[in-house]
């Protein structure tokens, strides 16, 4: 039930000359206090047009009104205010949440088109650190935003497995490496080797050339270099895997950069033949003035291509074989140039489905407001941190609930859901400061605040030990029931505004807002007393359940039943 349209279909009696219905559903707010009524309608918006008050038209606006779903309507100032029918709302809601189960909230437009979500991408020979959380996560709660609006969404991990960089690696790890301590422990091992060549690069400067050399004759094909890098990418594969399956993250693609080292001449040709390359001091780039950017360079002097080069290659690839709605990049806010860069290059190739390449950026994780850097070795370990929280959460819930079974897993759950329901609640433009003891605590706004919401609400469903009556009507008027109803209500516009802004943290505040408002319920009734109206606190509490558990999921945070 679309109650804002029913409230505008009432408005346009008045005031449909001059706006559409849709129009005024865009224009209907809700009110800031519960004694304002449930929906308004700014009527001074029209003033100028219909040459009245305010106050009149919202007058006459209130005086037209007559539907079922409307208790009453008020004409305060120069707003219409509507106060809907709570018993008629209630049953409504509660029936349509209670049939639809996890299908409440979903939307057809997606229409099984393809998003692709290019996401996480660490860099291989380095340890997955904090950095590679938001990109992680977030990337992970759009595509299942995708997928609950009706797109199929396809999780890709680009990873960094080429570059200079491996060039590098590959002298550090000649002149002071060991096969048996990187067997032993690869990452770390590799990491270390990484930092010191950094560190002697800087007292010595013919490394960078030696390792520009041995990234040379990896992109020959010497067999050494090869076989070496091979087995740096086959080693942080495992560990990267073993930090995914920790997130509960999976991907349909690990196409990395060096992917594409045979798919870039197809874009250079392309350039080429819309006579868009240029040669600027050796190096051959797009003129982008017009667009009010930097040129994008495409080869450099020395013909070796550049990054911008592999992400023309890779969007044309992604379009050719998934042929696309939309292709989104969650990467830092940092490279927010660089995908303005590509953006503006494929527009300029004359392809339709440059304006369905998407930027989504983020902010910074700091530890105590510093950025944290892989090259001078400030990383904190993202499987570290999440052992850690885990190890906390356990510790709280031995405290709270000793005898609970399965209590390994679900302070997993807890610990994990913590970490991943902090990064997201954010809005993902925002930086934030990370300290792991504020981010595991069971009050607050916290995603162990909602799962345990979520548990409580389950906990009373098993008491209750009820069969719901869908057969029934549904009947809750008190305030703090409603405040609960008029949240689920809203929950499929929640779902559809988080998608479009591809914006997780609406979920994330929603769970939070239900969560608190639920508590506040319970509270205040007795929900377990058998009279007329305990089949409706039951399907309420149900309903509440549901839709906690639905809401963390998106985020990708499990909701165990019991804490």
């Amino acid at each position: 039930m679309n109650y804002k349209k029913i409230v505008a279909e009432q408005i346009a009696k008045t005031v449909g000359e001059h706006l559409s219905v849709d129009e005024i559903v865009s224009m209907i707010e809700v009110p800031k206090y519960a004694n304002q009524g449930d929906l308004a309608f700014p009527a001074f918006t029209l003033a100028k047009v219909l040459r009245k008050a305010p106050q009149a038209i919202a007058t006459e606006i209130v005086e037209a009104v007559s539907d079922k779903h409307i208790a009453r309507a008020e004409a305060m100032g120069p707003y219409a205010n509507f106060f809907l029918e709570r018993s008629a709302f209630a049953d409504e809601v509660l029936k349509e949440v209670l049939e639809l189960s996890e299908h409440y909230g979903d939307w057809d437009y997606g229409q099984g088109r393809k998003v692709l979500i290019d996401m996480s991408s660490p860099n291989i020979a380095k340890p997955m650190s904090m950095g590679h959380l938001r990109s992680t996560v977030i990337g992970n709660a759009i595509a299942n935003l995708e997928k609950k609006v009706g797109y199929e969404p396809i999780r890709i991990n680009h990873l960094g497995d080429w570059g200079t960089q491996f060039g590098k690696l590959i002298e550090a790890y000649k002149l002071w490496g060991s096969e048996e301590l990187v067997k032993a422990d690869p990452i770390a091992e590799l990491i270390k080797l990484y930092v010191r060549f950094h560190e002697e690069a800087e007292l010595d400067p013919t490394l960078d050339d030696k390792g520009r050399a041995w990234f040379k004759k990896l992109e020959d094909g010497d067999p050494e270099a090869v076989r070496l890098w091979e087995w740096f990418r086959s080693e942080s594969l495992k560990e990267f895997n073993r930090v995914y399956d920790l997130l509960g993250v999976t991907f349909d693609s690990y196409n990395g950069e060096a992917f594409y080292n045979d798919k870039m001449d197809v874009v250079v040709d392309m350039l080429e033949d819309a006579n868009l390359l240029k040669v600027d001091n050796g190096a051959t780039i797009v003129d982008l003035e017009k667009y009010d950017l930097p040129p994008a360079l495409i080869k450099k002097s020395d013909g070796a291509t550049l990054y911008m080069t592999r992400d023309l290659a890779a969007a044309n690839y992604r379009k050719n074989t998934y042929d696309f709605a939309k292709c989104i990049y969650v990467v830092g806010m940092e490279q927010s140039n660089h995908f303005k860069q590509l953006k503006a290059v494929l527009k300029e190739l004359n392809l339709p489905w440059s304006e369905d390449i998407v930027h989504i950026p983020f902010g910074l994780i700091t530890l105590n407001g510093k950025k944290l850097s892989t090259r001078k070795g400030k990383i904190i370990l993202l499987e570290g941190v999440l052992k850690e929280a885990t190890e906390l959460a356990l510790k709280q819930i031995e405290a709270k609930n000793p005898s609970l079974e399965n209590k390994e897993a679900v302070a997993h759950a807890v610990g994990v859901g913590a970490v991943i329901f902090h990064d997201l609640k954010n809005d993902r433009t925002n930086n934030f400061d990370f300290a792991l003891e504020e981010v595991v605590q069971f009050e607050g706004e916290t995603g162990p605040y909602v799962q345990y919401t979520h548990a409580r609400a389950m906990s009373i469903l098993r008491k209750a030990n009820h069969t719901i009556d869908t057969k029934e009507a549904f009947s809750l008027t008190d305030d703090d029931a409603w405040e609960v109803l008029k949240l689920i209500e809203n929950y499929p516009n929640v779902v559809r505004f988080a998608e479009e802004k591809c914006e997780p943290s609406v979920i994330a505040k929603f769970v939070i807002n239900l969560a608190q408002a639920f508590n506040k319920y319970y509270a205040h009734t007795k929900v377990l007393v058998e009279d007329e109206a305990f089949n409706s606190r039951i399907a309420l509490v149900q309903t509440t359940a549901s839709l906690l558990k639905q809401g963390l999921a998106l985020l990708g945070v499990a909701a165990p039943d019991e804490m």
